[in-house]
């Protein structure tokens, strides 16, 4: 008996584990947190065990139903705690070497303010290609009001899709322009790089020092820099990894704490329009 179960966990893995990237990335999507994807993913792996697998015709299509539906239940309770965070709330962010989709930070953030249905109608069409007749068995829902979810959605999202595409390349000059700017303290460089427009935001979830609202327009977000130019003079900042984090350019950094951090660079037409920082160490576990 033993065997035939180790046999049987066996086979359901060699059907599942090839699925569990795409699996992943619906969960996190869903949820913005890397271990609550996690979670909801083994979820569904533990029920595929105990389904009756020969009877399931297209298993990609019934684990993406499963892991939306989980990660559906798990929104719920998300949103609670959200609720009672202390300051600006960030996705975990993804450190992502390869071409992702299009689901920037921004875009995700975005997402925070539709409804759970709303938000799976969207990224199950929009994002990963799902036609209505699915995601509507998905969701529980007919076609039509699918639709009118996906629509809604689609409205409330538009301005953070990007307009264009920046490359890589220059995205990754500009992360690596700003990380010597700041950490010199070169201001004038700096100021440089900005919208007058921009915005920062900063989670520490408070576990560490973060400013508690976003910093919002030029001139603030200059003082603050000023601020930490002198505190990175003192203390220090290695930059760990210039890459793209949650779709935007960015980089990670070892800050005089011992602990990570991330910083991730919208910019449009040259400038940079937003920064968002992670210091939260219980969103950077994942990147130890």
């Amino acid at each position: 008996m033993a065997a035939e179960g180790l046999l049987h966990g066996q086979d359901a893995a060699a059907s599942f584990d090839p699925l569990r990237p795409f699996l992943t990335r619906v969960a996190y999507r869903m949820l913005g947190s890397v271990a609550d994807a996690e979670d909801v993913v083994q979820d569904a792996f533990l029920r595929w065990l105990g389904t009756d697998r020969a009877a399931v015709r297209e298993p990609a299509a019934f684990l993406r139903r499963t892991v939306t539906r989980l990660s559906l239940d798990q929104l719920k309770s998300a949103r609670a705690q959200r609720e009672t965070y202390i300051g600006p709330w960030l996705p975990d962010p993804l450190v992502e070497e390869e071409e992702a989709d299009d689901v920037t930070l921004p875009l995700m953030l975005a997402l925070e303010r539709l409804s759970p249905l709303e938000r799976a109608a969207f990224l199950l069409h929009d994002v990963f290609g799902v036609g209505f007749e699915e995601v509507a068995k998905t969701i529980d829902r007919d076609p039509a009001a699918t639709r009118q979810l996906a629509a809604r959605a689609r409205t409330h999202v538009r301005d953070a899709r990007p307009r264009y595409k920046m490359e890589k390349e220059r995205g990754l000059e500009i992360a690596n322009a700003f990380f010597a700017a700041s950490r010199s303290g070169d201001m004038g460089a700096l100021g440089a790089m900005l919208a007058a427009d921009v915005g920062l935001w900063s989670d520490g979830g408070g576990k560490r020092p973060a400013a508690m609202v976003p910093v919002l327009g030029f001139s603030t977000v200059m003082t603050l820099h000023r601020s930490l130019a002198v505190l990175f003079a003192k203390h220090g900042s290695t930059l760990v990894h210039t890459g793209t984090i949650n779709g935007l350019p960015g980089f990670v950094t070892r800050e005089a704490d011992g602990e990570l951090q991330t910083t991730a660079l919208e910019i449009e037409d040259g400038k940079i329009t937003g920064i968002y920082v992670m210091r939260n160490p219980d969103k950077l576990k994942h990147m130890h």
